[in-house]
């Protein structure tokens, strides 16, 4: 079996754990660390792949800057931590990537920004333009207001999220323990290291062990569901050990990790998911201009749009006709039904004119369109 190589990936999505990030016997940064994680960074942009972060240590350093007890801290203690403890994690993230040249961005998200769908695109847009203008997208889950309620519970579940969000092709969950192994190794020492997991079977989920320390939500059982999210989005996950410098530059040099294997590739599953698994809530009828800019890649403009069908909401599917009522394709339409028709047929400027607020470039961004051969 072919073992995949760093170096293929385009997209590339990090995970950091708060352990790896934080010593909390002092409560501070661990700045040696986080620099030589900056440099692997830096490293992988040198070499063409656009790279997103998913930061734990916010309550973790606002704890400390708070002087909150060491037991368990209440809702609203967590709140405020995290409150505090962004500030300072996000600025470490701003000093040690523009030591490379690197522009860090910070994005907070909660579980509906990748649970609904009109959340779900307005974050992915975001994402995606900080990409186009070369930074680095800093993803924490935003402790600020998340309750039980309304969280992921984990960074390990947000980053595989985030993974399929922005269509990366790898998830790196850099952890205390360089791989799964047939059992907890910390329990068992004859427990076997696997390299390769070409498919995750209830025999996989049943060797993870539940949250290795009390600072993290996470554990192997997390991060064997966040594999079958990445994967079945299309993205290879890759965990392996934080607790060493450089630890990109280890998986590279040593091959010291476990990969899971993806079916497909992230395009290919997300183009999957919107012309199979969506209920459509509308159509849009385009002008044979549009058929053909649609048919050679482009976005759906709202130029090329003559008739609109419906009552969708921005995010939703909607079928996609040409002049006689042939459905060509489908796509997540980035306005709402009622905005859709005011703005057919026209150009930018006239949209701008007609909306008089900020808009979207394209109806549906060729990412979110499939488009029938």
């Amino acid at each position: 079996m072919t073992i995949p190589q760093l170096i293929q990936f385009r997209r590339v999505v990090v995970k950091i754990g708060s352990a790896l990030l934080v010593d909390h016997a002092e409560g501070a940064l661990k700045r040696a660390w986080l620099e030589s994680m900056a440099e692997d960074i830096a490293a992988l942009t040198k070499r063409g792949a656009e790279v997103l972060v998913v930061s734990s240590g916010s309550i973790a350093l606002g704890r400390t800057l708070l002087a909150l007890p060491g037991r368990a801290l209440r809702l609203e203690e967590s709140q405020a931590a995290a409150a505090v403890g962004q500030i300072a994690l996000a600025r470490a993230w701003s000093e040690v990537l523009g030591a490379h040249g690197l522009t860090a961005g910070q994005i907070l998200l909660t579980l509906g920004d990748t649970e609904e769908r009109e959340r779900y695109l307005n974050a992915r847009a975001t994402i995606q333009r900080l990409m186009d203008f070369k930074a680095v997208p800093v993803i924490n889950e935003n402790d600020t207001v998340a309750t039980t309620e309304i969280r992921y519970g984990d960074n390990d579940r947000l980053a595989a999220r985030v993974a399929t969000m922005a269509s990366a092709d790898l998830l790196i969950l850099l952890s205390d323990v360089d791989g799964l192994y047939t059992a907890p190794p910390q329990r068992d020492p004859s427990a076997r290291h696997l390299s390769v997991v070409e498919r995750i079977t209830p025999e996989i989920e049943a060797m993870a062990g539940a949250a290795g320390s009390e600072f993290s939500r996470g554990g192997m059982k997390t991060k064997i569901e966040a594999g079958k999210i990445a994967t079945s989005g299309g993205a290879h996950m890759v965990i392996a050990s934080g607790k060493v410098l450089h630890p990109i530059r280890e998986i590279e040099q040593t091959g010291r990790c476990t990969w899971f294997l993806a079916s497909g590739n992230p395009s290919a599953a997300r183009k999957r998911w919107i012309a199979g698994t969506l209920i459509a809530r509308g159509a849009l009828y385009l002008d044979e201009g549009a058929v053909r800019a649609l048919r050679s890649g482009k976005s759906l403009l709202a130029a090329g749009v003559t008739r609109v069908d419906g009552a969708f909401k921005s995010g939703d599917a909607v079928i996609v006709r040409d002049a006689e009522g042939t459905e060509i394709g489908r796509g997540l339409v980035a306005y709402d039904a009622e905005d859709a028709r005011r703005i057919l047929g026209k150009n930018s400027a006239a949209i701008e004119a007609e909306l008089g607020v900020p808009f979207r470039s394209a109806i549906i961004h060729r990412d979110d369109l499939v488009i029938g051969r």
